[in-house]
């Protein structure tokens, strides 16, 4: 044979062999970002069409007759989107060390709403009520939420509780509130 064929053939082996290495490689690659994917899409799908929450004043009741580990799901107002949802839990896990604050707006042990309802009342001194002030006149709803349904409520006392407990600034409070927006769409509401 032509050492010049056997070279050919020696270097199209190789080129193929890495050709499939490399292949390989980016699809064991996209694997980790794809179940992830899917997984969130999945549980979009659950809390978008099998959701129990609600902004009547019955439901806002019946919470604290639910038991402690069931869940409130879904949204209040509009249907949800899969793209604003992506960006806030993907937002809320710069949180993710602070187990009071929900990592997604849209499915919430009951348990916690609970604990942060009754925290709603709780009274703050000067400074932190600044803080509290400043949350509600900058965030998108101009606060907790876009009604005074239950959310508002437990996302209204979350706020108090974070400022007392992890002196959480308004700016930061301003930022739990927006990305924990649970009215549905792709748009802030400003709903009173």
């Amino acid at each position: 044979m032509n050492k010049n064929i056997l070279v050919s053939i020696v270097i199209a082996a190789i080129l193929v062999s890495g050709s499939f290495y490399l292949a390989s490689t980016r699809s064991k690659q996209n694997i980790g970002y794809q179940p992830a994917n899917q997984a969130l899409a999945a549980k979009f799908q659950e809390l978008s069409q099998d959701g129990n929450s609600s902004c009547s004043g019955e439901f806002h009741d019946s919470i604290s007759g639910m038991p402690d580990s069931s869940r409130i799901q879904g949204s209040c107002c509009s249907p949800m989107s899969l793209h604003r949802y992506t960006e806030q839990v993907e937002g809320l896990k710069k949180y993710e060390n602070i187990k009071e604050i929900p990592p997604d707006p849209y499915d919430i042990e009951v348990g916690l709403a609970k604990k942060m309802k009754d925290y709603y009342n709780s009274p703050l001194t000067p400074e932190e009520q600044k803080a509290y002030d400043y949350a509600m006149a900058h965030s998108e709803e101009k606060g907790p939420c876009c009604c005074k349904c239950w959310r508002w409520y437990v996302y209204g006392g979350l706020g108090k509780y974070l400022i007392k407990n992890y002196h959480f600034t308004g700016e930061q409070v301003t930022d739990v509130w927006n990305l924990s927006d649970g009215c549905g769409g792709d748009e802030d509401h400003h709903h009173s």
